[in-house]
């Protein structure tokens, strides 16, 4: 028999999971949405930059200090919020993911 599309399809097999699928279920659906999150900040951060880039070349060459422009501070801000998401990520991996995940192994075995 056929499953029935769409999101109510995806509910009906999550129904007749057990309980530990279900939480690994709910789990990789948390990594999701933290991943997708953490995905659309760097997507802006960075396509913001260089769209600064593309339309106003005049605003990044601004010297704020000499021998410092604010392309130049903006450029290394985009890199330095890369490894702040990175490190916010592996934050919420240890303190989430992985513990929750040697649950369901234990479990398991």
């Amino acid at each position: 028999m056929l499953e029935p599309a769409g999101p109510r399809g995806r509910d009906l097999r999550r129904t007749a999971m057990n309980p530990t699928e279900q939480r690994l279920w709910a789990l990789g659906q948390a990594r999701r949405r933290v991943a997708l999150l953490l995905t659309a900040v760097v997507m802006v951060d960075y396509f913001g930059f260089i769209a600064l880039i593309a339309w106003d070349k005049p605003l990044l060459g601004y010297e704020l200090v000499p021998g410092l422009s604010l392309g130049i501070l903006l450029g290394a801000l985009v890199i330095v919020s890369c490894w702040v998401l990175t490190w916010i990520y592996i934050r919420w991996a240890d303190r989430h993911y992985d513990p929750e995940l040697a649950a369901i192994r234990r479990e398991l075995l």
